[in-house]
């Protein structure tokens, strides 16, 4: 029951400055892509330092039309995570390439190792995810692609706001990666409602991405005959309808301005966290690297279950009753039924994924939530694990070495 929920597992940070700003588009005649988004794309392009930012309606369509805009099609192999959500893996499959799942290292991220036992002469690229907002070992990627002339499409859907080594995800300078595309869903760190961004520092890619998101629409013949009422334009590829409209784009552009302030209250959250059940041996502390800014999009605790007499799903469950909603991240896509019938993606190429998958478990986390609402998830985590703790048998020094105790694992 909605009721009985004390702490949802987010609820979006909208003040009236967005309000006021979807309030204006609707007022102003221009509803669709217009120069809200346009606005929105400068935006973006100037927080992370990138040359262009393409605006899309997802970053699940902002990751299709990169790989489509590469070139990257039947025959090719792209190499991503298994930890991860479906859209990664679905649109590699949609534009006709084969998937090869490199496994994770004990970060949750994308191991560069693995990876390159699954390099071979059909890789055309890479799509790492920065799993809960922690930055990849992006410069371990980079020297991997540049070795083998292999395209580099970072899934940042978790990593708006996080920095690699002080710059920040989606930054164009030096070395970088081909596209990086972000998410601005409703639970992610800022939000459109729907929506995605994509930021390159290829212009040549930028404007077929932006052809892309539009029909295939070449808007350069748009903008050399379309003065106002004109009826011209010339379609030049098999596009989609990915578009960002301008309604979203009004929330977009305020919710960018508010980033870094959301962002410092996530981060006292998860430390506070951090903090709490860093010295529980019943649960492990997700990974943070004081090399890069940690988007704490996510907080995915991990459960020692050797420690404890219940499930990942009772402890959930337990949770629930005391009005906590929790989530997982991720089902590993071979675990899918969809991809399980698929041979390129058999559960045995990614082990340590599939190990640490039954103990995840995603504690809420947002600014939305009060200092005490996370102190009520700190508690009654806690209090789970008490009762919860697995009893083992330990000898007791005697006349009698045989007599034993029974005593709470420590």
């Amino acid at each position: 029951m909605e009721s009985d929920v004390k702490v949802p597992f987010h609820r979006p940070s909208i003040g009236e400055e967005e309000i006021r700003e979807v309030e204006a588009t609707l007022r102003s005649g221009w509803l669709t892509t217009g120069p809200r988004t346009h606005q929105f794309e400068r935006d973006v392009a100037e927080y992370v330092g990138a040359p262009r930012a393409v605006a899309v309606n997802s970053a699940t369509a902002g990751l299709h039309v990169a790989l489509a805009a590469l070139g990257i099609g039947p025959g090719d192999e792209v190499i991503t995570t298994p930890l991860t959500f479906c859209a990664t893996v679905n649109t590699i499959l949609q534009v006709g390439a084969r998937v090869v799942l490199a496994d994770i290292g004990p970060d949750g991220n994308i191991d560069p190792a693995a990876i390159t036992r699954c390099i071979h002469e059909r890789t055309r690229a890479i799509v790492p995810v920065h799993y809960a907002g922690l930055p990849c070992d992006m410069h371990a990627i980079w020297q991997l692609a540049q070795r083998h002339r292999l395209f580099v499409i970072e899934d940042a859907a978790h990593a708006i706001g996080a920095r690699y080594y002080g710059r920040p995800i989606g930054a164009m300078h030096g070395t970088h990666s081909d596209a990086v595309v972000f998410s601005f869903y409703a639970t992610k760190n800022m939000t459109t409602a729907e929506g995605g961004m994509i930021t390159t520092a290829d212009t040549r890619l930028a404007d077929k991405m932006e052809m892309l998101t539009l029909h295939g629409i070449d808007h350069a013949a748009w903008n050399r005959y379309g003065a106002a009422g004109s009826w011209y334009y010339e379609v030049q590829a098999c596009g989609f309808k990915y578009n960002l409209t301008d309604l979203q784009s009004a929330i977009g552009i305020h919710q960018l301005r508010k980033l870094e302030s959301m962002h410092a209250v996530r981060t006292e959250y998860a430390h506070r966290y951090q903090k709490a059940f860093s010295q529980i041996a019943e649960l492990e502390t997700p990974p943070d690297d004081p090399r890069s800014r940690h988007a704490w999009h996510l907080y995915p605790l991990r459960l020692n279950l050797e420690t404890l007499t219940i499930s990942r799903s009772q402890f959930i469950e337990a949770l629930r009753d005391a009005g906590i909603c929790a989530s997982v991240h991720f089902i590993p896509i071979p675990l899918h039924p969809y991809y399980a019938a698929h041979t390129d993606l058999r559960g045995d190429s990614c082990p340590e994924a599939l190990k640490l998958y039954p103990r995840l478990i995603s504690l809420p986390l947002y600014p939305a939530m009060t200092p005490e609402q996370v102190q009520y998830v700190i508690d009654s985590v806690i209090k789970i694990v008490h009762a919860s703790k697995r009893v083992t048998a330990v000898a007791v020094p005697g006349e009698n070495e045989r007599v034993h105790a029974l005593v709470a694992a420590d």
